[in-house]
């Protein structure tokens, strides 16, 4: 029966939702009278370059940007190439519907993407906004039986959204494409996110290291301990003569020197060494001891980003294959709506959350009232509720039969929601203090901490993480001994302890999340396509879980905050979604707001209330908008930004083929350069490694002359690894029919460059050899190709075991290898050098291999070979789940068309009037142009 009344028998109604899995899952709820497909996303978009500008348009200042900045910044949606096929199928189902229902997500986009479907299928039938936050039956239902109308302030709220980003991205990135490198690409958050982590660096490079000491000793009680009462406790010196000991926290981080103020005793090796041993024999008592009640209140359930910095720190996922795993619970029906700022939960959800709490731990760990959670987000765009289990009922992580990725991420949000309505943890914190006189008559002070739970309340089922690896986590207890005020001690053991300050830490996925919400930058929704964007752009690279900034980062970076210092500022881009969000509950205009923040002005403005842009967007010389800002370039040395200063008259400069270290000038005699790996932290680019660089061979390496031709012979490092070559003579021809090219041969896996002799040279040189012929007189050579060693008899290839073979290897081998029956296919399968894991996409096994071009991660569907700076070794779970989901966007490889039919072209180009050649020529030019198009369409 279907779910409404309103159905007449017979009826048909269309139900589009984004994704296909979405779509199957909801079919299923909704019976025979319904059809349920999918938009795929969105359908259509602002132009993404020249190439897709409608032709009306063409010609037009402002067609690059797909937004008529001169008409009140209308945008001009195109839709997407790759989502024409899928428009015709639903327009073709909408002309046998008698009713539409537009199903897409309860947010900005989902409410975007239905405007756009309404649009571009212009409906002659009843059109149903209808909404839910979790597919389960009942919910799926409910929406059909109340849908509501489309929300334009959402609508008009992602579209100013959607044109700010388009002006910010086209207008910037043309900037950083002249004066840094071509095709790089600017962003409203992604450029703040990656000056935040330049900064941090900034901070490191900076940093100098202070060493400090302290005493550790270990007091016993002389009684007999056990688990509730031991009988030692191991306390830190805190103060000498009341003085207190200096901790890292006195430190500057740049000077590594005492802050100014600090009344603390730094105590060194020598000090803190001598202080033990007049410490050996003192009688120490305890001087106090202070106990305070310890209560610890559950966590709030997850929102889109306490979810993303849980996944990071408890399951190892990044941001991007975190969501991933959300959406397809929450399209299999398992959780509710994972993109939300709400700590909410429902009605029926803390039924539920309650129920298992009784059932799972005991009514004692049920509070009398429901825990009731008040959102910490400022301006949170959407009333869902917090991402939690589906249903009236929760299913354990048992009862689900989810695996891998999905099971561990249901389990974690299915924690955490029953967790959030369970009882407080309870406790006493300890806080001892002992003292004693030393042999030269100083008096020490050392002070022990504890913490005892005596009720673990919801830390039963559910333990927040931390960024930091060496914090404690809320469910330790430390036991102190059972011990009063006066009671003497003896002391077991005193040793000294040195430290030394550590450089701020990197950020993490996790971490730069939390930063950027706490400062109240970019939406929760759109993170993870920041983070992914940083990455795939070369900005950010990863070191095991940190985030650690390119050279090039650091380029950009410098370019835009000294010329567009208003764009990456952190409070203006804070408060430019303060403005965004008055927009949204339309208590302030967009157009007027884009003028402002475009052209600088805008006159007749009745907005009065001061927005972010109103001040203008450049570093104090600039009062116009941001084209003006982009269109004055001359004063931006594009040198000048992209050099920093390493030490001792060192440079670091980051060029267009890669950053390199230089000291001295061009042209004179003592000027060096070096390339600089791009994996190397920018923290570690020191004076001493600069001249390590400098040090290293470079440019060609002269072997000798070939003794036959008189030829200079030399080695280089090239673009497919180092090789041997000889040199010509300046006049030998290079073109034509009679040019000549110079002898070369890749180096074998077992040389090097600074070891490869004039013999190897000649000997690698001298392949292909003939290692003779066989009965029928044709002649096998034994050759070095791109895979490796082979022999080659006629068009017959057969593959040799080693390189060595090549000038071993007989005839009668030779003859042997081809008596043998040719491998038709792929060799036998090699092992897989690592597994990472289930892809949370596809759910199948990922493992790293050994293949022709290198080592790839695959789950048996999906290849993609591995990036220059990902190494075997090192490659995390999310790494490769990262490529496999590029390599999965990217779609199959398109086939070139045969060239045979190129001639069949070429017959009917002869036969066509010169009236029909000119379109001809237009259709090559056009090809021409969106080829070049491509090539230069900046990201946003």
């Amino acid at each position: 029966m279907s779910p409404t009344r309103e159905t007449a028998p017979g009826g048909r109604r269309l139900v589009i939702v984004e994704s296909p899995a979405k779509a199957k899952t909801i079919k299923g709820y909704l019976g025979p009278g319904y059809v349920v497909e999918a938009s795929v996303g969105h359908i259509r978009d602002l132009p993404n370059g020249a190439a897709e500008v409608p032709a009306e348009y063409k010609g037009q200042p402002w067609a690059r940007l797909g937004v008529n900045v001169d008409s009140d910044f209308q945008p001009i949606y195109v839709v997407n190439a790759d989502k024409k096929a899928q428009v015709k199928k639903l327009k073709d189902l909408l002309k046998e519907s008698d009713e539409l229902f537009l199903a897409t997500d309860e947010d900005r986009e989902g409410e975007a993407i239905a405007w756009h479907l309404q649009e571009i299928l212009k409906p002659k039938v009843p059109v149903h906004r209808m909404v839910f936050h979790e597919i389960t039956k009942d919910a799926i239902q409910e929406a059909v039986r109340n849908p509501r109308e489309l929300n334009q302030r959402l609508v008009d709220a992602q579209e100013t959204r959607r044109i700010l980003d388009r002006l910010y991205g086209y207008e910037v990135s043309p900037v950083l494409w002249k004066k840094v490198m071509p095709r790089l690409s600017a962003g409203r958050v992604q450029s703040v996110a990656t000056r935040l982590v330049v900064e941090r660096e900034r901070e490191r490079i900076a940093f100098r290291s202070a060493e400090y000491w302290d005493l550790l000793g270990t007091f016993g009680t002389g009684r007999a301990g056990d688990a509730s009462d031991p009988s030692t406790l191991t306390a830190r010196l805190i103060a000498v003569d009341g003085r207190r000991v200096a901790q890292g926290r006195d430190f500057d981080a740049s000077t590594g020197q005492l802050k100014s103020g600090a009344n603390v005793l730094q105590l060194d090796e020598s000090a803190a060494r001598a202080l033990a041993a007049a410490l050996a024999d003192t009688q120490f008592s305890v001087r106090s001891v202070e106990s305070k009640p310890y209560r610890r209140s559950p966590y709030a359930p997850f929102r889109t980003t306490t979810l993303q910095q849980e996944a990071s720190r408890k399951l190892g996922l990044g941001a991007k294959a975190c969501m991933q795993v959300a959406q397809k619970l929450y399209e299999n029906g398992f959780i509710t709506y994972m993109r939300t700022d709400s700590t909410t939960l429902s009605e029926t959800a803390i039924r539920a959350a309650r129920a298992q709490v009784t059932q799972l731990y005991g009514a004692q760990f049920l509070p009398d009232k429901p825990r009731v959670y008040t959102g910490k987000v400022k301006n949170a765009q959407e009333a869902h509720e917090a991402i939690r289990p589906s249903g009236d009922r929760f299913r354990t992580p048992a009862e689900t039969g989810l695996t891998g990725d999905q099971f561990r991420l249901y389990e974690l949000i299915w924690m955490r929601t029953v967790a959030s309505q369970m009882k407080d943890a309870v406790g006493q914190s300890v806080t001892v203090k002992v003292g004693g006189g030393s042999a030269d008559g100083r008096d020490a002070e050392f002070s022990a901490s504890g913490k005892i739970i005596t009720f673990h309340g919801f830390l039963k089922a559910y333990v927040e993480g931390a960024d930091d690896p060496n914090a404690e986590l809320d469910d330790r207890e430390r036991r102190l001994p059972q011990v009063a005020e006066g009671d003497p001690l003896t002391a077991t053991g005193i040793t000294a302890d040195g430290h030394a300050t550590k450089p701020p830490a990197r950020y993490t996925e996790a971490s730069l999340v939390k930063e950027l919400e706490e400062r109240e930058i970019g939406r929760p929704s759109t993170y993870a396509t920041i983070l992914g964007t940083i990455l795939d752009r070369g900005y950010v690279f990863k070191k095991g879980t940190a985030l650690v900034p390119t050279f090039l980062s650091f380029a950009v970076v410098n370019l835009l905050e000294k010329h567009f210092g208003r764009l990456v500022d952190y409070d203006f881009t804070a408060s430019m979604e303060d403005d965004l969000d008055r927009i949204a509950r339309g208590e302030a205009q967009a157009v007027p707001w884009l003028r402002r923040f475009y052209f600088g002005t805008d006159e007749g403005d009745s907005d009065a209330v001061p927005s972010a842009a109103a001040a203008g967007n450049g570093d104090g010389d600039h009062l116009g908008g941001l084209k003006e800002l982009v269109e004055d370039l001359g004063a931006i040395d594009a040198r000048e930004i992209s050099s920093f200063p390493v030490g001792d008259g060192i440079m670091l400069r980051v060029g267009r083929y890669g950053p390199y270290v230089e000291k001295g000038e061009r042209g004179e005699e003592d000027h060096r350069r070096s390339d600089v790996p791009e994996d190397l932290p920018p923290d570690e680019m020191t004076v001493e490694y600069a001249e390590e660089l400098f040090a290293r061979p470079s440019g060609d390496f002269e072997l000798g002359n070939d003794p036959e031709t008189g030829r200079p012979i030399i080695a280089r490092d090239g673009r497919y690894g180092p090789y041997v070559t000889e040199v010509l003579p300046e006049d030998t021809p290079k073109t034509g029919k009679n040019a000549i090219k110079p002898r070369t041969a890749s180096l074998f896996k077992s040389m090097t460059l600074d070891t490869v002799t004039l013999a190897d040279a000649l000997k690698l040189m001298s392949l292909p050899r003939v290692v003779g012929t066989d009965a029928e007189g044709v002649e096998i050579t034994a050759q070095n190709g791109r895979y490796g060693p082979y022999l080659k008899k006629g068009t017959d290839s057969r593959s040799l075991e080693n390189e060595d073979q090549l000038f071993t290897i007989t005839l009668d081998e030779a003859l042997a290898v081809y008596a043998q029956p040719k491998v038709r296919g792929r060799a036998a399968a090699k092992p897989p050098l690592k597994e990472l894991g289930t892809d949370p996409v596809s759910e199948r096994p990922v493992v790293v291999k050994d293949g022709r071009f290198g080592p790839y991660v695959t789950d048996g569907e999906t290849n993609a070979t591995l990036r220059r700076d990902d190494e075997v070794e090192t490659i995390t779970p999310e790494r490769g789940y990262e490529l496999l989901a590029e390599k999965r966007a990217k779609g199959p490889v398109k086939k070139k068309a045969a060239a045979k039919k190129a001639p069949a072209k070429k017959a009917a180009a002869k036969k066509a009037t010169a009236k029909k050649a000119a379109p001809a020529k237009k259709t090559a030019a056009a090809k021409k142009t969106t080829s070049a198009a491509k090539k230069a369409t900046p990201s946003e």
